[in-house]
């Protein structure tokens, strides 16, 4: 045993190793330590966040299946477009009179929207050329995002006209991604999961880095308006990236047609059911009756940006300032997407159309209310109920098309309802950008535009629902 010892406490200190060991001083050897130590302390909060974001992205098979990627490719999406949102509102809303920011809003929507109008139809069918080259296609809308930031980033401080064209440019690319995004997500299913519950991921992805890059876009605002578009370019270079880094079964087009958005129930059971080209037509009107639901919530939702923007800017709540009172209504629409989204893969098993019809009316009597009494507190709350509804329809139209509309046809399913759904949201805006800054009647209007979509879809939906209980599949 003494033998066997001898060799062992030698090694440790005798040899090379040992010399090694005297050569050192004993203070230097604990400053490096110390170093060490102090490295480590520093690295480790940066690596355990890695470590717990990649976690909870890439569970239940989500890593497997590539979904784990995409939420945060979705993530680094949702902070780049909330750096280019807080730089272009510093600029374009916050930085001059109420009246002059009227018009130049009205004019930089009249620039961006109204042509987005046009081509926002044309994304989805050219898109459906290129099925082989998703993941170029998004980081091409990354990549030209990135160029765009450092335009916007000149423009912003010399108020030159190229801030514009490079705004539609922002705007039209940020809708392709998002189009493709919706077509890839079938794409990526884990074994267990639903559409429904893969979309809630994704998009709470997007909602928490977005919720993250506002205080740190807005903190680079004020070091200047160039930083929150530098932000933004880093972002987009980032998700460009990442977008090669998701699985190649994305660029898969194998059994994949073009739907039409053309619902009509003679067409169920007639010859078009075998044309080469099968569309929603084929269904249904269930999910048209859904698409009409969403597009009045999206309405409602690009309404009360705009007319609320302008709203609390002249009229700011009791107390506060414009800035905390459309801070107050951000958070409080932001924190209702995320609830929607949360609640929405609870109840994935439900049928949508029961909670389309539901959350519709839900949002329609906040806004009547909020009409009626008119207060800080009551537009906060509908702004928290529409986004909760927002979020919840969507899901549920997700669903619908996941269980309605042929495999073949579904990706281009989803580029189509999301394009419509953009072009609803666009001319909320334009309404509330014309509107008087009266608050009842602002809200009146807008309670108006969820009853008409409400009442046209209800039936519909609600007949639907009953023969889907007859024994049509259910999303699980």
């Amino acid at each position: 045993m003494a033998t066997a010892r001898t060799p062992q406490g030698a090694t440790g200190t005798g040899g090379p190793s040992g010399d090694k060991g005297r050569g050192r001083r004993p203070g230097s050897a604990r400053a490096d330590g110390r170093l060490r130590a102090f490295g480590r302390a520093l690295h480790f909060p940066v690596t355990r966040t890695a470590r717990g974001i990649r976690k909870a992205t890439h569970a239940h098979g989500a890593g497997e299946s590539g979904l784990g990627k995409l939420i945060e490719l979705h993530a680094v999406n949702g902070a780049g477009d909330m750096m280019i949102t807080v730089a272009l509102a510093s600029t374009v809303f916050f930085s001059v009179p109420t009246d002059e920011a009227r018009g130049r809003v009205a004019l930089y929507l009249a620039i961006t929207m109204a042509p987005f109008t046009l081509l926002a139809p044309v994304v989805g069918p050219l898109l459906d050329k290129v099925p082989h080259g998703r993941r170029a296609a998004m980081a091409g809308a990354m990549l030209a995002r990135a160029l765009l930031a450092l335009v916007l980033s000149g423009a912003v401080v010399s108020g030159g006209l190229e801030l514009y064209p490079a705004a539609l440019g922002v705007l039209v690319a940020s809708k392709a991604y998002g189009v493709v995004r919706s077509a890839v997500v079938p794409r990526l299913l884990p074994p267990a999961f639903s559409l429904v519950k893969a979309n809630s991921r994704v998009t709470l992805g997007g909602l928490l880095a977005t919720g993250i890059a506002a205080p740190i876009g807005a903190g680079l605002q004020h070091i200047g308006p160039r930083w929150p578009l530098y932000g933004a370019f880093v972002l987009f270079v980032t998700g460009m990236l990442l977008s090669f880094r998701l699985p190649a079964k994305v660029d898969s087009a194998k059994g994949e047609s073009v739907a039409l958005l053309a619902a009509d129930e003679q067409h169920l059971h007639g010859p078009h059911r075998k044309t080469e080209k099968p569309g929603l037509r084929t269904v249904g009107p269930a999910v048209t009756h859904a698409l009409a639901a969403n597009a009045a919530i999206r309405c409602l939702t690009g309404f009360l940006i705009f007319f609320l923007a302008f709203l609390l800017r002249e009229h700011p709540m009791t107390g506060q300032s414009a800035a905390v009172s459309l801070g107050i209504v951000g958070v409080a629409a932001g924190a209702g997407n995320a609830l929607g989204t949360a609640v929405g893969a609870g109840l994935r098993s439900r049928a949508p159309e029961i909670i389309i019809v539901t959350v519709v009316a839900v949002v329609l009597g906040a806004a009547i209310t909020a009409a009626v009494f008119f207060g800080a507190v009551l537009v906060a709350i509908l702004a928290a109920v529409a986004g909760f509804a927002q979020a919840l329809a969507k899901l549920s139209l997700d669903a619908l098309i996941q269980r309605d509309v042929p495999e073949q046809v579904r990706t281009s399913a989803f580029a189509r309802s999301e394009t419509l759904l953009q072009m609803a949201w666009v001319l909320g805006g334009a309404i509330g950008i014309a509107m008087p800054l009266i608050g009842t009647l602002g809200l009146a209007v807008g309670a108006a535009i969820v009853g008409a979509g409400w009442l046209t879809t209800v039936r519909g939906l609600l007949r639907s629902a009953r023969q889907g209980h007859a024994g049509r599949p259910r999303v699980v």
